[in-house]
């Protein structure tokens, strides 16, 4: 029952206590990937720790290691792994920021905005190779398959946002296709492989992967909420970006289908034209229309669906910390 509630709990969760049960596999991993970063070409070397030393929670591989530490303990196939989510998480970073035109990341000057769009992309795609490469090291053709795959679905993601930018009449279930695509499937892979490489059984790994996926929903969810009611200082990036994209998130398309055919139609030519002017405008009949409320309400739904999927796992801190981070994805503010 305490897990079933656990997503309503008032409680402030310290992220900072979640994090120092992995603080020494974090700092191996750290290690590793400042090792694969020493490139004897210079560019690499200063974009690379640029945005991987640029702030972060380290989330990915954080759950990676969560879950092998609920499972046993972290061998050095898991440190390898976490290393490989944290590059490829970074690759999309890169990629985003140029895709997107962003010019902010995490408080600071995106990579693109420093160095260019050319360096970000072909540093992206170095950063991709290099962690196929480690991924090798494992010597294991079910990690291989389940990254493969996961990298596949993450580029088939970015390729339906891109679809769906400047388009009004996306649906809620074709938002959720892409976030699910784009984002929730490497949570879900950094959990399934943390219970691949413990030799958990099949029932346990499938749980952790809808465990990481519900998360990434979540954690998605808030984040396209947090575009209309956080700050720039907290958000890590200018408020409105999403608008000025063009991206119809899901504060837009219940503000659409639930306001009146005025205000409806403000957001409507907001999100054709792809414009940070109508920000206020459409900021406020999203707050009218409770369009933030609805996408807490869906975030919450998968933070639970997250923690119910823990069922498999016995007690522990471990446990009690991925538990923790699902009530975590809801109640932050960047």
């Amino acid at each position: 029952m305490a897990e079933q509630n656990a997503v309503n709990d008032s409680e402030s969760i310290d992220f900072e206590i979640i994090k120092n049960l992995t603080t020494e596999e974090a700092k191996a991993v750290d290690q590793l990937i400042i090792n694969e970063l020493s490139s004897d070409v210079l560019l690499i070397n200063q974009i690379g720790h640029y945005i991987i030393g640029n702030g972060g929670k380290r989330l990915r591989p954080m759950l990676l290691l969560l879950a092998a530490k609920a499972l046993g303990k972290v061998n050095d196939s898991h440190l390898i792994l976490a290393a490989v989510i944290e590059f490829i998480h970074t690759a999309t970073l890169l990629h985003d920021d140029v895709v997107d035109e962003s010019d902010l990341r995490r408080g600071q000057e995106s990579a693109n905005a420093v160095w260019g769009n050319a360096a970000s992309v072909l540093v992206g795609d170095y950063l991709y190779s290099s962690a196929f490469e480690m991924m090798v090291r494992t010597d294991n053709m079910r990690v291989m398959e389940i990254l493969s795959k996961t990298t596949t679905a993450i580029a088939e993601g970015e390729v339906l946002q891109l679809l769906n930018c400047n388009n009004p009449d996306t649906t809620e279930q074709k938002y959720l296709e892409v976030i699910e695509r784009k984002t929730a499937i490497l949570f879900s892979a950094g959990t399934r492989l943390g219970a691949v490489l413990s030799n958990a059984d099949k029932a346990t790994e499938e749980a952790l992967a809808v465990y990481g996926q519900q998360l990434g929903i979540a954690f998605q969810l808030i984040d396209d909420a947090l575009d209309y009611k956080s700050t720039a200082e907290d958000l890590g990036k200018n408020l409105g970006d999403d608008l000025a994209e063009g991206k119809p998130t899901l504060p837009l398309i219940y503000a659409i289908a639930n306001g009146t055919e005025s205000e409806a139609s403000v957001i409507i030519d907001a999100i054709k034209q792809g414009s940070r002017d109508a920000f206020n405008a459409v900021y406020a009949i999203v707050l009218s229309t409770k369009a933030i409320d609805y996408t807490e309400k869906c975030a919450d739904e998968a933070a639970q669906k997250a923690i119910d999927a823990l069922g498999c796992l016995d007690p522990s801190e471990y446990k009690d910390a991925l538990i923790s981070l699902a009530r975590f994805s809801v109640q932050r503010n960047h």
